[in-house]
C-alpha cells in the first residue's frame, strides 16, 4: 500500500530580507552606505565629524536604523533626500546576476516577500542587479511600512512627534504591521535576516528564523 503524506505544509510563506542576506557583505553595500549615512549627517545635518561615527553606531543600535534615530532625536529632512543620498551612490556594479539563487527560488513552492528597511528604490535596484526581482510577490519596504503623513499636523495634534516617528525592524511593530499588509500567519511563515536583533524580534513575534552568515 502507498502512503500518502496528508497533513499540511509546515510552511506558506518565506519572507526574506535584502541587504546581507540576499547578496553577500563582501559586494561592498552596506560599507559604502555606512559612510553615506555619516557624510549626510555633517554636510546635510551639521553634526560635528569629531563624534559623528559614534553617534551613527549609537542611533543604529537604539532605534533599529541611523535614520529612525535621527528622527526620534529631533532632526528633521526629506525622507526621500535622506534614500537619495544614502542609497542613490551605492555601488550597485558590485552585484551581478545570481543564477543558482534564481533558480533556487523558482523552485520553492511557496509565497515569497522582501521585507527591508530600505526604500522601494534600493531593494528594486538591487533585485535587478541580481536578476531576481520577478521571484517575489510583493515587497515590504520603507515606504510599505511609512506611507506618507503631515508630521506637522501631527505635532499640532499631539503636541510632539511619536517616540519612533519611523518604523522599521527590529520593533515588533514593523512586523506587526507586515504581516497585516501581506496577510501573513507568522507561525507558517520561515524569515531569513543577517541580523540578530531582526531575529530576535522575528521568533519573539511567532516566525520560524534562519540567521544568515557570510560563508
Amino acid at each position: 500500500m502507498e502512503f500518502v503524506n496528508t497533513s499540511p505544509p509546515r510552511y506558506e510563506c518565506l519572507l526574506f530580507d535584502l541587504d546581507d542576506t540576499l547578496y553577500p557583505f563582501s559586494s561592498g553595500l552596506s560599507d559604502a552606505c555606512t559612510n553615506n549615512i555619516i557624510e549626510f549627517m555633517v554636510e546635510k545635518l551639521g553634526i560635528d565629524e569629531e563624534g559623528v561615527v559614534e553617534l551613527n553606531d549609537i542611533l543604529y543600535k537604539k532605534h533599529g536604523t541611523t535614520m529612525a534615530g535621527l528622527k526620534a532625536v529631533g532632526y528633521e529632512f526629506d525622507n526621500d533626500e535622506y534614500h537619495s543620498f544614502v542609497h542613490g551612490r551605492l555601488p550597485y556594479e558590485n552585484l551581478k546576476p545570481d543564477p543558482v539563487l534564481r533558480n533556487l527560488l523558482t523552485s520553492l513552492p511557496f509565497r515569497k516577500l522582501i521585507f527591508s528597511n530600505g526604500d522601494d528604490g534600493h531593494v528594486m535596484r538591487a533585485l535587478k542587479r541580481l536578476g531576481i526581482e520577478d521571484c517575489f510577490e510583493r515587497i515590504i519596504s520603507f515606504e510599505t511600512l511609512n506611507p506618507v503623513i503631515n508630521e506637522a499636523e501631527v505635532s499640532c495634534e499631539t503636541g510632539h512627534l511619536p517616540e519612533n516617528p519611523v518604523i522599521c525592524k527590529p520593533t515588533e511593530i514593523a512586523f506587526e504591521k507586515a504581516f497585516e499588509i501581506a496577510q501573513l500567519d507568522p507561525h507558517k511563515t520561515l524569515f531569513f535576516d543577517d541580523s540578530v536583533r531582526n531575529i530576535q524580534t522575528g521568533k519573539a513575534v511567532g516566525l520560524h528564523t534562519i540567521l544568515v552568515r557570510t560563508g
